[in-house]
């Protein structure tokens, strides 16, 4: 019997603003900009929405006033959510249980952020967050004394456990990084469109090893908002609906202390099992993923959890280049994080939205089953939605 959440719902809506160094617009104005193209998308009045749920990123500027902002009342469901790169893809769950619990009709979903600034470059939109005063002093500031601040070092540790546990290689990320740039050639919405090789990545400077610059993903001023409504009321509307048959998450949590191993076995493993079961599929059945892609590393430790291949095995699952276009497996096909944009959780989740109306252009894919996940902290938190354009 088919789990009663299975294409009970679906994203009937999408609002995507112009994505990276976009300037003049404060994070608020983006995500009215974002919200507005939605509820347009939807086919829908303002009036009609009763349910909002915001999710800010490291400039945390939007928050429970953009129902004022945007000037809507009486609203069913409202909250402020917060787990990192894994929010996106929780907002949608979230939505979805309301409306299927008689809470909600209409939800709005949205996330914005504008941590670029003319005249400064992208690694300093982050560095400032991770260096702020009021940092940890005495023991609980040890990290940040020894060098350890901000995510790009908890992921290079990540990886670079994963390469002496497993033999992965610097080649099997960089052929991911090629994979999802060769994807971003083919979206016009994509920053970065010019094809890199794998010697192009080599040379690329490091960052902290075993990253090189094109390990890292993008950063990008701008927002993007979904709607999320019931089934039934999703025929009608004008866009394909994305039904969400299977949503799941998995939080293994980061306490910092030997015999916690959730950089190479990730929240995806519970996550996945989760939505799987619910949608009544499993990997074999995955037409296509749209991964969280914070670092090259990210996907390859995604794919395994998701069981796609064996735990340790992802480094030879990509190398012939089954994520790119042409593979076995699209992966990321609107370039992803690391090439596309970056808006935490909503840039697989945008992408998964296109590819599943069928609306990818170039770059379309099969798109039966689209795995779409989420992931924040440093592999702590995540979360997990399965789409498909086919209401059962």
């Amino acid at each position: 019997m088919a789990h009663p959440m299975r294409g009970a719902t679906a994203i009937t809506g999408l609002g995507m603003t112009p994505m990276g160094r976009i300037f003049g617009k404060s994070a608020t104005e983006l995500a009215a900009d974002a919200v507005k193209l939605a509820i347009a998308d939807a086919g829908l009045r303002k009036d009609q929405i009763d349910g909002l749920l915001t999710n800010a990123g490291v400039t945390n500027a939007i928050g429970l006033n953009m129902q004022n902002y945007l000037g809507m009342k009486d609203l069913r469901l409202l909250n402020h959510m917060n787990a990192a790169g894994s929010t996106a893809a929780q907002m949608v769950q979230y939505a979805a249980l309301a409306i299927n619990a008689g809470m909600a009709n209409h939800v709005v979903c949205v996330f914005a952020d504008n941590p670029l600034s003319g005249g400064s470059g992208s690694g300093a939109a982050y560095a400032g967050a991770a260096r702020a005063p009021g940092r940890p002093k005495g023991m609980a500031g040890l990290y940040t004394a020894a060098g350890y601040f901000g995510a790009n070092t908890g992921y290079a540790l990540a990886a670079r456990r994963h390469m002496a546990l497993y033999g992965t290689t610097q080649d099997q990320l960089g052929i991911i990084a090629v994979g999802q740039r060769a994807w971003a050639t083919k979206s016009p919405i994509a920053q970065m469109r010019q094809p890199i090789t794998l010697e192009d990545y080599h040379n690329s400077r490091w960052i902290i090893e075993p990253l090189h610059l094109l390990d890292c993903c993008l950063v990008s001023n701008g927002a993007v908002a979904v709607i999320v409504s019931s089934a039934t009321a999703a025929k009608s509307m004008p866009q394909p609906p994305a039904y969400i048959w299977g949503m799941g998450q998995g939080h293994p949590g980061d306490p910092q202390r030997a015999g916690w191993d959730q950089e190479t076995e990730t929240g995806g493993n519970l996550a996945g099992k989760t939505a799987y079961a619910m949608a009544g599929v499993g990997p074999a059945d995955v037409s296509q993923c749209q991964l969280y892609d914070c670092y090259t590393y990210t996907v390859l430790v995604t794919l395994e959890d998701y069981g796609f291949c064996g735990k340790g095995e992802g480094g030879p699952f990509v190398e012939d280049g089954k994520l790119g276009p042409g593979g076995a497996l699209p992966t990321n096909t609107g370039g992803g994080e690391l090439s596309g944009y970056y808006m935490w959780g909503m840039t697989p989740l945008s992408e998964a939205i296109i590819q599943t109306r069928g609306q990818g252009g170039e770059r379309q894919a099969k798109n039966d089953v689209v795995l779409c996940t989420g992931n924040g902290g440093t592999l702590a938190y995540h979360g997990a939605l399965i789409l498909s354009p086919h209401a059962t």
